[in-house]
């Protein structure tokens, strides 16, 4: 036996002291990530004055050292789903640690994958099966590489302004540019305008498309599919042998109102559907692509291919119990009615600011999933400022309004994309009436102040500075 086996857990454990080295070196967070990580991310955070320390955080809500609160309007962009550290979940991780099991043993079938494909697919009951890997864009990739396979053609399509994710083959349907720029070649994929059935039918014409993959509500802009788009896009599909796939990473469990967001338009049943991000509980990653019987049968067509698609740590047993967890809290805590009411009292209320604030343009979303639009002014005034920051670089107007939102009242929130005038707020899912007023309050407050010129346009000021100096 040797002196590691010998030793008492109990000294093992002392071994490493995960709170000792965080109160050792905690401080040294952002000098950390320069050195060693991506060095333009606290770069980023100081100029805008999101360099925060938060100490620690439950449910919508973190805390600084002298016990402030802000409020989490952005969810980890979206991952959060249940707010952070939901006792349920963190029980489920805590049981399943202490359960000791023999996971990912690569040559057995443990009970939690299948109890969670099942609790999924109850939500989806027109999809049979389903593959557990570790996030979004994994989960997608896993639909692109399904789809190309059981049809047989090489072109995926996919919207402009999508956003699929970032490993490769997302990033060959990821409908910005800035995001694809550097890294070409990339798959032989292409965009059609969202709602546009004429030129989905142009390109499905060709004969070589495999599928149409869309997010029922685009992260980037918030932007929704017109209302009958889905249905149609998926009888156009059919029509010509080709498959639909619903990118529900971001929209679905609940975050629409609905379970998915593709379920507010009667008849649509997508082929394949890919979700991830609040599965996750915010603890381990997972994400999962979800499936027709006979697009699994001809992928998984024998023995031989048992292993053709696989991921080294999917459906590990941490993530399951998450995954599990999350829709045991949705069903008990009635997650999805929640949210269809709390997103309407917010986008409502924000709604009938339009026409109090020259600035403020739209407001669009479903559920809490929520899009504030800014747009040109009308008086001589304002409209200059506006031009002088639409000169500097399209978004400033946004991030005025993002800063002053969490230097002030303690509430972040983030623009939807790069030079785009919109703050997206997806906040998580348990949020209340006591967090849409703290939100309308403080917005309101913020907006009162750019239409009177006060100090948001001197953080204007600085914030044109530095986009004229990184041209």
């Amino acid at each position: 036996m040797t002196t590691a086996e010998s030793a008492p857990e109990s000294s093992r454990a002392a071994e490493f002291d995960l709170g000792r080295l965080l109160a050792e070196r905690g401080a040294e967070r952002y000098e950390l990530h320069t050195r060693y990580l991506n060095h333009q991310l606290p770069r980023m955070l100081h100029t805008i004055g999101f360099d925060k320390v938060y100490e620690r955080a439950e449910g919508a809500y973190f805390y600084d050292a002298d016990g402030n609160d802000y409020l989490d309007m952005l969810a980890g962009f979206g991952v959060m789903g249940l707010g952070r550290h939901h006792p349920v979940i963190r029980k489920a991780l805590h049981d399943v640690l202490d359960a000791s099991l023999a996971d990912l043993t690569r040559f057995d079938c443990q009970p939690l994958p299948g109890l969670l494909a099942e609790k999924l697919l109850a939500h989806s009951p027109h999809l049979n099966r389903v593959f557990f890997g570790n996030s979004g864009t994994e989960a997608v990739e896993g639909a692109l590489k399904f789809a190309r396979f059981v049809t047989g053609r090489p072109r995926i399509l996919y919207c402009a302004h999508a956003f699929h994710g970032l490993t490769t083959g997302s990033l060959s349907v990821n409908g910005e540019s800035a995001f694809r720029d550097g890294f070409a070649p990339l798959l032989p994929d292409t965009a059609v305008p969202l709602g546009d059935l004429d030129a989905l039918e142009r390109e499905l014409r060709k004969g070589d498309v495999a599928a149409l993959i869309v997010e029922p509500i685009q992260g980037k802009g918030v932007l929704e599919a017109p209302p009958g788009y889905l249905l149609a896009a998926q009888e156009l599909l059919h029509r010509h042998k080709a498959l639909l796939i619903a990118d529900e990473v971001q929209t679905g469990l609940g975050r629409t109102g609905d379970f998915y967001g593709y379920q507010h338009e009667d008849g649509v049943e997508p082929d394949l559907v890919c979700v991830a991000k609040a599965l996750s509980g915010g603890y381990v990653p997972v994400g999962a692509t979800l499936g027709k019987d006979w697009i699994f049968k001809k992928v998984y067509s024998s023995m031989d291919r048992v292993l053709v698609h696989s991921a080294s740590f999917g459906s590990n047993a941490q993530a399951m119990a998450a995954g599990l967890a999350v829709l045991s809290v949705m069903e008990n805590e009635q997650i999805v009615a929640g949210v269809r009411a709390t997103g309407e009292r917010l986008r409502s209320r924000l709604a009938a600011l339009t026409d109090r604030y020259e600035m403020l343009a739209d407001v669009r979303g479903r559920g809490l999933m929520i899009g504030i639009e800014f747009g040109r002014p009308k008086s001589l005034k304002l409209r200059s400022r506006w031009t002088m920051l639409q000169a500097a670089r399209k978004g400033l107007f946004a991030q005025m309004v993002v800063v002053p939102l969490l230097q002030r009242h303690r509430i972040l929130t983030q623009v939807s994309g790069d030079h785009l005038e919109v703050i997206k707020l997806i906040p998580p899912l348990i949020i209340g009436e006591r967090e849409v007023d703290r939100f309308v309050d403080a917005f309101t407050a913020v907006m009162d102040d750019a239409h009177d010129g006060g100090l948001v346009w001197d953080f204007g000021k600085t914030l044109v500075k530095q986009a004229v100096a990184h041209r």
